[in-house]
């Protein structure tokens, strides 16, 4: 713990959907959450749904501060640390979620798309984890989590890029979780099914229908349902875990 007694939380991908509800998961007066937020599309969107999980956070009794960061710029990404280690000195937790989609067929997709998912959704990972862990390691504690996705491990035609980006996480989930281990960081990843998000809702009904079909619970996922995942894993209730992908599917993945 800082000499403050708050634990420093850094979430990425904060301002809306699983992201805030990881937030919310860790709101408390004893915690200080950073959250980063980017969309260079329609920036001032963005920027709002960001204060809504900076007002949501309050009312939940936490504090929690949203910066415009392009976790694909290892610049931004540093300053971004930075701050953070400048006003807290420390990081307890750091939770990977920023994520996007460029669905398309392999024989239609573009470079740009396949590049683009690929950056911010690993790359993205590999930027905060790799500065995070150098502050954890001095600490000799820290909790890492990063999310994946069931398609990661299943595949899904017509998302060839997020499905490469994701299982790339759950590789790179294990393989730090090997580095760490000694100085005392914890590292896993969720791997979410069917969960009702911005991205999810863009689905036609006939294809929501088809997936829930699939999954043995017989219902899609809340945000919360993976955001409770998360903040177990940065417990000390969890502190014999490493190195694990935990699905949180409705059973979709058995």
């Amino acid at each position: 713990m800082p000499a403050n007694n708050k634990r420093t939380v850094v979430i990425t991908g904060g301002s809306r959907g699983i992201g805030r509800a990881i937030c919310l998961a860790f709101a408390g007066p004893d915690t200080q959450i950073y959250f980063n937020y980017f969309s260079p599309g329609d920036p001032a969107a963005e920027e709002a749904e960001a204060d809504r999980t900076e007002t949501l956070t309050a009312g939940a009794g936490g504090a929690a501060k949203g910066v415009s960061v392009n976790v694909v710029s290892e610049k931004e990404v540093a300053a971004f640390f930075d701050t953070i280690l400048g006003e807290t000195g420390r990081i307890d937790v750091l939770v990977n979620n920023a994520g996007i989609t460029r669905d398309g067929l392999l024989v239609r997709m573009k470079g740009e798309d396949w590049d683009a998912v690929l950056d911010i959704n690993l790359k993205g990972t590999f930027n905060c984890t790799k500065i995070a862990a150098r502050t954890m390691m001095k600490q000799r504690s820290g909790y890492i989590i990063n999310i994946a996705s069931i398609v990661g491990v299943t595949g899904n035609p017509g998302q060839v890029n997020y499905v490469a980006s994701k299982a790339g996480i759950i590789g790179f989930t294990k393989a730090v979780a090997k580095e760490l281990a000694t100085r005392g960081i914890t590292v896993n990843a969720v791997a979410p099914g069917f969960i009702e998000t911005d991205m999810t809702a863009l689905l036609a009904d006939k294809v929501k229908a088809a997936m829930i079909g699939q999954i043995p619970l017989g219902r899609s996922g809340k945000p919360e349902d993976v955001a409770s995942v998360v903040a177990f894993l940065a417990s000390a209730k969890a502190a014999y875990i490493t190195g694990q992908i935990i699905h949180v599917s409705g059973g979709m993945y058995i």
